[in-house]
């Protein structure tokens, strides 16, 4: 097995003295070449951060994080992030968002009539595969939120990195369009045979979507627990109501409760409810 990404003891500390905040802590975690793993938790676990890290976007206070073995000092073409707020250049329409990437990267060296062909097939082939061919001229104040997230991650895409890192990209959008996201990422990850890390409050997203889901616990935040998904790699939406999926999501929801402490706020108000009803 060959290891795409691999944290090694990673720590992140923000702040100092009276502000110091330990957001992660012995972080120990490897995903393998062409995997696809989600990352849940309560609000405060360090899912967001761990996978700024990995994205050379935040550095390490402890332990390194390395790509194919090398240790990461920066953001790096391997590597492309997609956020939750779609990150799309107002100005540019679909296609001129989507190429570019690869037009900034033209600046870096001379720029052959090749490159730029190049460039064209490779946006007309992500244009297609993310169904955006009817709205390549348009400028995303024209579009849905699902079309905006379709180019933004046919943009991260561009020059084929071999780990995609997403953060809740599906987090604004109704739960219609998020399953059609589902199923077209999942689709299109196995074409580009890419690397995922996924980050989701969504329990049922993790699970869907991930071969691996990690639970991460708060306060500070570390890897709880790691729980394999009994899946086959063909997934349709009708697996979610399976017996094997409900019962995992049943456990993994009972270990976020239970590390962030919201297991004990439920029993608090529900003695609560009970002695203002006597």
């Amino acid at each position: 097995m060959t290891i795409a990404i691999s944290c090694r003891a990673v720590s992140k500390i923000f702040g100092s003295g009276r502000k110091r905040v330990e957001a992660l802590t012995d972080v120990t975690l490897d995903v393998a070449e062409g995997e696809f793993v989600t990352l849940v938790g309560a609000s405060g676990c360090g899912k967001s951060t761990l996978l700024r890290l990995m994205a050379g976007l935040e550095s390490c206070s402890g332990g390194v994080i390395e790509s194919s073995g090398v240790p990461i000092r920066g953001p790096g073409a391997d590597r492309a992030m997609v956020f939750q707020n779609y990150s799309l250049y107002p100005w540019l329409n679909v296609m001129q968002n989507i190429k570019f990437p690869r037009q900034l990267a033209a600046h870096t060296k001379d720029r052959t009539s090749a490159d730029v062909e190049s460039a064209s097939g490779r946006a007309d082939a992500l244009l297609n595969v993310m169904g955006l061919v009817p709205v390549r001229s348009a400028y995303p104040v024209q579009l849905s939120g699902g079309m905006q997230q379709r180019t933004a991650i046919a943009r991260a895409l561009m020059t084929r990195p071999k780990i995609l890192l997403m953060d809740e990209p599906f987090g604004a959008l109704d739960a219609q369009t998020r399953e059609v996201m589902h199923d077209l990422i999942l689709h299109v990850c196995a074409l580009e045979r890419c690397t995922v890390v996924f980050v989701t409050h969504d329990v049922e997203e993790a699970i869907y979507l991930g071969r691996r889901v990690v639970v991460m616990a708060p306060r500070p935040g570390r890897i709880d627990s790691i729980y394999d998904v009994p899946l086959p790699a063909n997934r349709n939406q009708e697996m979610k109501h399976s017996e094997s999926f409900l019962k995992l999501k049943l456990q993994i929801l009972d270990r976020i409760r239970t590390t962030s402490g919201m297991q004990t706020d439920l029993e608090l108000l529900r003695k609560l409810s009970q002695q203002s009803t006597l």
